[in-house]
């Protein structure tokens, strides 16, 4: 772009010089000079172009004769730049060399660079010679290094960078923390040195501190601002835990802060629900968690606002989760959340249709295990209850805090696996994720509610009344007769009901056979009279008598 305004400067003037001859020769005159008596005359065209070669040649004249004063100067400047221009292309193939590994090619250009550029003027090469030793392994030297390149303003930060890579490699952390909070202190616009101070501070619970680096790192805008207000929330909640117990007012004034900086962090609204409650204003604490609610249904957030006072009843509970639902309707946490305090009430109508509801709406292991809960609480059916434990068993977990594939039961500022702050969320686990529903099919809760075994009524069994059943008749058989003795016969039309002591006449087809079993009555062996007969002897008795017959 230069060149073209260069290009088009020149046409422009080359055009007002024509411009100005040809105003000049429309307009002839006549100049003359007067000098010591003599008079010079001529036209005005031809001063004028005498006057503007003498002006060209007093240049032309001004350049050579600054051309030949400064030529020697401009020789040796000319061949000290080609040394220095040599040895910064040795520089940039040596650190071409070092980031590919190639230590010993690295080393060459290192030395050959220092016998074309000064040592103390190019600061560069010393990074090279560092990169070169960590490369051959001569840790101790590269440490030199570094630790020369700190006490160099210009280098200070990349020898502060080395000196925390080597102090982490050989474990020093203390060491390391150190080198992280000088640079950060110096320059809180490096990243590393201002995230490996923050993960520090933020183990060691030093909030304050951390704060104070975070907003450092604000006004240097390392940090966009909704990123930097986000973490800031995140440290100010955990400062809040921390006060909890000891100075609940501070608690209550750093978990607002949070929530003014996240709207949507819901364990500074839990804090600063606790410090309330912990000041006996209810009220506050209570509108503080209906206005995360109404952001964010979670689970945490509807136990702390249900159970904030401890003398509620069950009933009083139940009617504060029905405000929960009401503020976010048709929401699986707010059917959960009545579910359980209409559990705890043994209203278990509307517990049962609260806890069914929120299975349509999500299959998953919570509302399963609280419907075995309700089935035992209600009818106590084991048949039911198996079916939804075997359906909470099958179900995807509940969301939870995660951080970095850890699950925590709690949430912390931290990761206790890479230390990044901010890095837990509430969702569920990756590994247990459930598979994709395909359109037009029943969701897994339909499924599960269709496939609920029908209560199983049990009723006690009437105990039989006990039967004496008569002993087994004495048989006589003839040629086509048989006489029974001891039984008593049911009376017919054609004959007449016999004496009680007459034997009576019957058919053999009529008769029970004489080796069938003999049962005994249901209270035992008849009673040791003489005067009542055993059955089997009697039955013994009459065989006997037939085999004389």
């Amino acid at each position: 772009m230069t060149t073209i305004f260069k290009i088009l400067f020149f046409f422009g003037f080359i055009l007002a010089l024509g411009f100005g001859f040809s105003w000049v020769a429309d307009r002839p005159g006549d100049i003359w000079l007067e000098w010591e008596g003599q008079r010079y005359q001529t036209d005005l065209i031809v001063a004028v172009t005498a006057l503007v070669a003498t002006v060209a040649a007093v240049m032309l004249s001004w350049w050579l004769l600054r051309t030949l004063w400064t030529s020697p100067h401009s020789v040796r400047r000319f061949f000290r730049a080609r040394k220095r221009d040599r040895g910064y292309q040795a520089l940039s193939t040596g650190l071409i060399a070092a980031g590919a590994g190639n230590a010993l090619l690295a080393r060459r250009m290192s030395a050959r660079a220092r016998s074309l550029i000064r040592a103390d003027q190019e600061p560069l090469i010393r990074v090279l010679d560092a990169q070169a030793a960590l490369i051959e392994g001569r840790h101790d030297e590269a440490r030199r290094l570094f630790q020369e390149m700190s006490e160099d303003p210009e280098t200070r930060e990349l020898g502060l960078r080395g000196l925390y890579v080597e102090a982490n490699r050989l474990g020093a952390h203390e060491a390391a923390r150190q080198y992280a909070e000088t640079a950060a202190e110096a320059a809180p616009y490096l990243p590393w040195a201002a995230k490996a101070t923050l993960e520090y501070r933020c183990r060691a619970g030093h909030w304050d501190d951390a704060i104070r680096l975070l907003d450092q790192q604000k006004i240097a805008h390392v940090l966009e601002r909704h990123e930097a207000d986000r973490l800031k929330a995140v440290l100010l909640t955990a400062k809040a835990e921390d006060q909890l117990e000891a100075e609940p007012t501070a608690a209550r004034d750093s978990a607002l802060k949070a929530l003014k900086l996240a709207k949507d962090l819901v364990p500074a609204a839990i804090v600063a629900a606790k410090a309330y409650v912990r000041e006996d204003n209810l009220r506050k604490a209570s509108s503080t968690l209906e206005q995360i609610w109404k952001i964010e249904p979670h689970p945490e957030v509807a136990r702390a606002y249900v159970r904030a006072r401890l003398g509620d009843s069950a009933v009083d509970r139940l009617k504060k989760a029905d405000k929960l639902e009401a503020l976010k309707p048709n929401n699986y946490e707010s059917l959960l959340a009545v579910a359980e305090a209409a559990l705890d009430a043994q209203d278990f109508k509307k517990a049962r249709a609260k806890a069914e509801a929120a299975a349509r709406m999500a299959s998953r292991e919570r509302v399963y295990l609280l419907l075995a809960d309700i089935e035992e609480a209600e009818t106590g059916d084991q048949g039911r209850i198996r079916h939804w434990m075997g359906q909470a068993l099958k179900a995807p977990r509940d969301p939870a805090w995660v951080a970095d594939g850890h699950v925590s039961e709690r949430w912390m500022p931290i990761s206790p696996v890479t230390g990044r702050l901010d890095a837990f969320e509430w969702k569920t686990p990756f590994d247990q994720l459930a598979g994709p529903i395909e359109e037009g099919t029943l969701s897994e809760g339909e499924r599960a509610l269709a496939a609920l075994p029908p209560v199983a009524r049990t009723e006690m069994p009437s105990q039989p009344e006990p039967t004496i059943e008569a002993p087994k008749p004495k048989v006589v058989e003839a040629d086509s007769l048989v006489i029974e003795a001891d039984a008593p016969v049911k009376p017919s039309k054609e004959t007449k009901p016999a004496k009680p002591d007459t034997p009576v006449m019957a058919t053999k087809e009529s008769a029970p056979a004489a080796d069938s079993v003999v049962v005994e009555p249901f209270f035992g062996r008849p009673p040791d009279d003489p005067g009542v007969k055993d059955p089997a002897l009697a039955s013994s008795e009459s065989k006997t008598r037939l085999k004389l017959f």
